[in-house]
């Protein structure tokens, strides 16, 4: 009997000692893939032996496709002299003459901007040929051209360029391909391409890091792509374009506390960037909607006090006498849910969407009012264009 007993302890032992190897050695001998995987917390789990994602080794060709079409503007402003109150005395005048008077030195300012169509059309950001009494462009091949401003838009920072005929020769210019947004994602590779610090054209790398940014206070309308490609002072007005050089965005301002890039750069979207242009060649002027309301944030304690289930829509704030918006019913402390039928995310969508419609248009409007749904309609008025003061 004692025999069996220890016969039967030795391959116990035995047992359980082959047991320890295995699960610490091969855990997949016994069906898992640890002692503690599955049972306490489900993972996903790379497969072995998987191929690395290849990389591109080099974005030359996507550079050499769109860098003719980037340009350098140099722009210069010209300072009004003030006439000195006592030349205007004749007795003054004759012992000291008229003075010179006149225009005093001019100031010059510089920036990029992106050849988009053959017969010289050129698009840049606002802020790099506002109050400019000139405009030079500086081609890729070496050229400088003069150029007139076709048009421009504050609100979103972009204005249209037409570059002058060579000693009254047609130009034929390299114009860029023009991309899809559909097509462009967080992570896509860019390249960003322009005059950084006038030291000359720079290409840069990076990735979309965001999409859609607003509440900026940069412009008016804003949505904005978001990249880490290094966008610096001269880059204004330059192209943002992907992995095949074609245009996706025009680079307009960056985030930085030192004015150099911090890797937070930001670009008006090509889709944004092309209804703007094909206004101001057609028209001269962008034509947005406009209803007349003043729009408030709802924020979570507004939510709350009004008893809504969520903090979507812009709650309007005021409305003007005679306005469209008046016209159409809506009054202050109402809700704005959805316009056309799309949804109001905040009053900055509100905004976009309004600015969207067509002057002239009936549109539906869809509110809450004393927790209560009704929709009406407005009539789209033309909102005014904002302009800049000169400093």
């Amino acid at each position: 009997m004692r025999r069996l007993w220890l016969i039967f302890a030795q391959t116990v032992t035995i047992g359980l000692a082959v047991l320890f190897v295995v699960s610490t050695l091969k855990p997949e001998w016994l069906g898992k893939g640890s002692l503690t995987g599955p049972s306490i917390v489900s993972l996903q789990e790379s497969v072995k032996g998987m191929p690395p994602v290849l990389v591109a080794p080099s974005y030359r060709e996507a550079a050499k496709k769109a860098l003719p079409s980037v340009v350098h503007i140099f722009t210069s402003q010209k300072i009004k002299a003030r006439r000195h109150p006592l030349l205007d005395d004749p007795a003054f005048r004759h012992f000291f003459g008229d003075g010179e008077g006149g225009d005093g030195p001019s100031t010059s300012g510089l920036g990029s901007g992106v050849i988009v169509s053959p017969n010289g059309y050129v698009l840049t950001n606002f802020h790099v040929v506002e109050a400019a009494d000139q405009i030079e462009i500086a081609l890729s091949d070496g050229r400088n051209l003069s150029a007139r401003l076709v048009g421009s838009d504050p609100e979103s920072d972009l204005a249209v360029l037409q570059i002058s005929e060579e000693h009254g020769k047609k130009l034929v210019l390299p114009a860029i391909t023009l991309g899809q947004m559909d097509d462009v994602g967080v992570g896509d590779v860019t390249l960003a391409i322009g005059n950084p610090f006038g030291v000359g054209q720079t290409v840069t790398m990076g990735i979309i890091s965001a999409l859609g940014r607003s509440h900026l206070g940069i412009n008016t309308f804003e949505n904005f792509i978001q990249t880490d490609a290094a966008i610096n002072p001269g880059n204004s007005g330059g192209a943002l374009v992907d992995s095949q050089g074609n245009l996706i965005g025009i680079n307009t301002a960056i985030y930085s506390r030192s004015g150099g890039s911090l890797g937070i750069g930001f670009a008006i979207p090509i889709s944004i960037a092309r209804n703007v242009m094909e206004q101001i060649i057609q028209t001269g002027v962008v034509t947005r909607g406009w209803i007349g309301v003043e729009a408030q944030e709802i924020t979570i304690d507004l939510a709350e006090s009004f008893g809504l289930p969520d903090t979507s829509g812009a709650l309007i704030a005021g409305v003007l006498r005679g306005s469209p918006a008046d016209a159409g019913g809506i009054k202050p402390g109402d809700i704005l849910l959805a316009v056309g039928g799309r949804p109001v995310k905040d009053p900055q969508g509100m905004l976009d969407l309004i600015a969207g419609q067509k002057p002239g248009e009936t549109v539906s409007f869809q509110l809450r009012r004393q927790n209560k749904l009704f929709d009406t309609t407005v009539k789209i008025g033309k909102r005014a264009p904002q302009r800049r003061e000169r400093e």
